[in-house]
């Protein structure tokens, strides 16, 4: 992937190497620390996000609920893994804004914030176990780029320390932006009404099409990205299909517990995942990603 000549974004909160910030020191609202993990543990094997487990649960204390504290830097970071996410961010912002002023609408970016092991978000206790994931009550994308270690290593994302990983990083990244653009454009809120009239199966369904529909907003980004950097190098959108693959919810549940169970999927599938990456790299129109068409 060829990522030096895009542009950089300042919305980036740099809190690596500030230590935990707001974690429980023994219990949280009820549930002990070795419950937290265990959820985490539980919700990673099942490409859920187990902060929405511990809403459920009502697991998160005030103090946790609460965002971080605003004397992070928000700046470019200098290091090379910092320059690449900025470098990312930037693109997606760069595009968007474009996107929407198309269609009379305003971008508002979000901000991502790295952090390292553990930090808080408006959406209670983050860890890097989680995985990447977007908050649109402080709407801010928390990644630990310790994850596109476990990516590589764990889950074999993409071929160790080449090249194209950096595209199936890119893809992780730019999913979750997709989340913030789907809360810009009201789609998350009118979800999240509806799946509190639904059982769990039902919400899981519509759950998976909403990760389906952020899979192929990133695939958009990748379509005007291209367009207009040429950042694409051969073997990157394998890579990219290679992780889609790896984090979809059948082969992780395959992994994790030795069978699959379609009704849990919060994700959707590999083949799922993949085909609506590459419908918005081939189509870069948001109008081809409406998962929501049966309902």
């Amino acid at each position: 992937m060829r990522w030096d000549q895009l542009p950089r974004s300042d919305n980036v909160e740099d809190q690596r190497g500030a230590g935990p910030r707001g974690l429980p020191t023994g219990r949280a609202g009820g549930i002990g620390i070795g419950t937290l993990l265990v959820l985490v543990v539980i919700g990673w094997a099942l490409g859920i996000n187990p902060l929405e487990i511990l809403s459920q649960l009502g697991g998160g204390s005030q103090e946790q609920s609460q965002p971080a504290p605003k004397d992070a830097q928000t700046q470019a970071p200098s290091d090379q893994m910092g320059q690449f996410v900025s470098a990312v961010l930037g693109s997606t912002e760069d595009q968007w804004k474009q996107i929407f002023a198309r269609a009379g609408k305003t971008y508002e970016p979000p901000t991502l914030v790295m952090f390292s092991g553990a930090t808080r978000s408006a959406c209670g206790f983050a860890q890097s176990a989680m995985g990447p994931f977007y908050c649109p009550i402080d709407q801010k994308v928390y990644l630990d780029t310790a994850f596109f270690q476990d990516l590589e290593r764990r889950f074999r994302g993409c071929e160790i320390g080449s090249k194209s990983c950096q595209f199936a990083q890119a893809y992780v990244i730019t999913h979750e932006i997709g989340h913030h653009v789907q809360n810009l454009l009201g789609i998350l809120p009118r979800v999240q009404e509806l799946q509190r009239s639904m059982d769990e199966s039902d919400a899981n369904q519509l759950q998976v099409r909403v990760e389906l529909q952020a899979d192929c907003l990133a695939g958009i980004w990748a379509h005007h990205a291209e367009e207009k950097w040429r950042l694409i190098e051969p073997g990157d959108v394998e890579a990219a299909m290679q992780t889609a693959s790896a984090i979809g919810d059948d082969r992780l549940q395959r992994r994790s517990q030795g069978y699959v169970v379609p009704d849990a999927f919060t994700h959707g599938s590999s083949a799922q995942r993949t085909q609506a990456f590459m419908t918005g790299l081939k189509s870069g129109e948001i109008s081809s990603c409406d998962t929501f068409k049966s309902l």
